[in-house]
């Protein structure tokens, strides 16, 4: 299942590029998928990691996921998805807001997908520093440090982990200074 999830991401996200750059979007759900599998052996939230951004950037159906992988990988990339339609502020709210009563394999795909994100913004913020934020929606920094406290305290259920433990991290990195709320 965790290959035919890989393989489907990578078809589905043929062609695309992360944000400010030229690297294959596919590396992104491939690290996920890498930091979910430290923290479970269960092969769908494993799967669900490699699928966790197909409905929210391509064209791919929930029906074409259930069909594939089940009922529960499409419940989990379901939960893992924003709805675009909505603004910035508005679905990070939804994400902070889920992440409160969701279970523990949400929350752990959910920190595979933010540390993944984190890493790639604090590696882009140590070469760039603020002109990371011109990338973004949202172009302010306290904007993107006020959703992380929020990840973050949403996913405390997580922090003996050491994905845990490197976002927080990495948040500490980023944004200097800021609240001591995360600690």
């Amino acid at each position: 299942m965790i290959q035919e999830a890989a393989a489907f991401a990578a078809k589905a996200h043929e062609g695309m590029t992360r944000k400010g750059n030229s690297i294959p979007y596919i590396y992104h759900p491939m690290e996920v998928a890498l930091i979910v599998a430290q923290l479970t052996d269960d092969e769908e939230v494993i799967a669900a990691a490699y699928l966790h951004d197909v409905l929210e950037d391509t064209p791919t159906k929930a029906e074409d996921i259930e069909r594939a992988f089940g009922s529960r990988v499409r419940a989990l990339v379901e939960a893992e998805t924003e709805d675009k339609s909505r603004g910035w502020r508005e679905r990070k709210q939804a994400t902070i807001c889920h992440l409160k009563t969701a279970d523990r394999e949400m929350k752990i795909l959910a920190l595979g997908d933010k540390l993944s994100n984190m890493r790639s913004t604090a590696r882009d913020y140590l070469v760039i520093g603020d002109a990371v934020w011109d990338r973004f929606h949202e172009k302010h920094k306290e904007g993107h440090r006020w959703y992380l406290e929020g990840i973050l305290d949403g996913l405390r259920d997580l922090q003996e982990t050491m994905a845990y433990q490197e976002l927080q991290s990495l948040y500490r990195l980023v944004y200097a200074g800021a609240s001591q709320r995360t600690e």
